[in-house]
């Protein structure tokens, strides 16, 4: 490619529109901007650039400017398949089918977007070698980003106030894309790519329930789900670039049992390693059996959301696990609440001993199209004699692997979602990430909100109330 590939070229867009709120909003497309000068997949390593036309009129929308508006990073990345960039129209097929897109809604208040797109755990090259798997998708999430501050000076929006966004696999990429800000350990696979010199790190993230901290999940998936036998596992897969989920029904059987009940009691030795405190001060740890302040502060959060519900005047019938007393939710019994949302995946949740999760795709290598990644599974397997992923592959998918790594520059604004109804992931995972996040003296809204399903941008009133508070307590708001 030639030594202008990673030059902002502002004659290069066409022209869109999209409709908001019964609202026309015209805006100047870049799409498919390949960000890196030596694409492994250029048709996931590009991006998606969108500007309210009112900019290059010299006006200004939602009180941001050409100068000072913030850029909204979405990443589209589910079950860590490889991702397009995203668009500003919206979707035609899918759960969303038909609903204005996050990313005219970011248009309409006066964000700058850059959607990038990512390779995924599924991709092979010519050769029949595998060039989307760990840590493909991050690297390509940083090289993006480095593009944005490579041409800050070209382009509308300020870089120095990058806002990711991403849910599930796409919210633990956007967690880690703002816990490991510049840290080296990604710098010569980024240098592979030819992607620009200079900074990764964002300013603020958001992550719906972000699937992280893999070599923890399966663990902490038992702590919360042990005992329950009957699940309705989701089958994902792609379908046409979109992520399908099928449900499938089932009861474990004694053998995994035997495995829920072996993972379990390997949580609590983690979370008493990390030496966290509640908001509050408090220290969460855990005793043998998984109960103690860290159980009751997870139970906590749960007892909030559901309060929030009573405040606005919502029912709480038939949540017989909560106990409400006055108006007021007095307690809960986090085993019938647990038994109440019902298991969603089998044990091991994520390293599967047979090597048939999603998870197992994502750290394989180049030649091996999955592996274990966590001691237990890699025991324990009965896919033969199954390798293990390199544990330093493993690290660099991990947010809370990065979380006060002298090394990295963290993002100084967190957003946390995960339902109280999402059974993909343990509550534990987030807690846990924003407990950590907190403790390094970072700025965490934390919350479960009540009932919700493994999802995204289901509140984004809220999410852009937040983005816009957080962007205008930045440094050089007023750039």
């Amino acid at each position: 490619m030639p030594d202008d590939a990673l030059v902002f070229h502002p004659a290069h867009f066409q022209k869109q529109e999209v409709t908001v709120n019964d609202q026309t909003i015209a805006v100047r497309a870049w799409e498919n901007v390949v960000y890196v000068r030596q694409p492994v997949d250029a048709k996931y390593q590009a991006m998606n650039i969108y500007v309210p036309e009112a900019y290059f009129q010299g006006a200004s929308v939602g009180g941001y400017t050409a100068e000072t508006a913030p850029i909204f990073l979405p990443n589209q990345v589910g079950g860590y398949m490889p991702a397009l960039p995203g668009t500003a129209q919206p979707p035609v097929q899918g759960p969303g089918a038909g609903r204005t897109s996050t990313i005219a809604q970011a248009l309409a208040r006066g964000y700058v977007v850059a959607s990038p797109g990512a390779r995924g755990r599924t991709l092979q090259g010519s050769d029949g070698r595998y060039t989307g798997k760990a840590p493909a998708a991050i690297v390509d999430l940083k090289a993006a980003v480095r593009w944005l501050h490579h041409n800050d000076a070209r382009m509308p929006g300020d870089a120095r106030k990058i806002i990711s966004n991403g849910t599930s696999a796409g919210g633990a990429l956007s967690a880690l894309l703002g816990a490991s800000g510049n840290h080296p350990d990604y710098a010569a696979a980024l240098r592979a790519l030819g992607a620009a010199e200079g900074r990764d790190d964002i300013f603020a993230v958001s992550a719906y329930c972000p699937i992280t901290n893999l070599e923890q999940a399966d663990a902490a998936y038992e702590w919360q789900f042990n005992g329950v036998r009957d699940y309705t596992k989701m089958d994902i897969r792609m379908l046409d670039y979109h992520v399908e989920r099928k449900e499938v029904p089932g009861t474990l059987d004694a053998a995994q049992m035997a495995t829920s009940a072996a993972l379990a009691p390997l949580f609590p030795a983690y979370v008493n390693a990390l030496g966290l405190r509640s908001p509050q001060g408090q220290a969460l740890t855990l005793n043998a059996q998984g109960d103690g302040p860290f159980k009751d502060y997870v139970q906590s959060l749960v007892m909030a959301s559901a309060q929030q519900q009573l405040d606005a005047g919502q029912s709480l019938a038939g949540f017989d696990w909560l106990r409400v007393e006055g108006g007021k939710v007095r307690g809960m019994d986090f085993a019938a609440y647990v038994r109440a949302i019902g298991r969603a995946k089998t044990p091991p949740a994520f390293d599967a001993l047979d090597l048939s999760s999603g998870e197992n795709q994502l750290f394989g290598s180049a030649l091996i199209d999955k592996l274990h990644f966590t001691a237990y599974s890699t025991r324990h397997s009965t896919a033969g004699d199954a390798p293990a992923a390199d544990a330093s592959t493993v690290r660099m998918m991990n947010a809370m692997a990065y979380v006060g790594d002298g090394k990295a520059t963290a993002a100084r604004h967190w957003r946390v979602r995960h339902g109280t109804h999402d059974r993909d992931t343990s509550l534990a995972v987030p807690v846990l990430l924003a407990t950590a996040l907190h403790g390094q003296g970072l700025d965490v809204d934390l919350a479960l909100p009540w009932n919700r399903p493994h999802s995204g941008d289901y509140d984004l009133d809220e999410l852009f109330a937040w983005m816009a508070k957080v962007a205008a307590a930045a440094p050089g708001a007023q750039r």
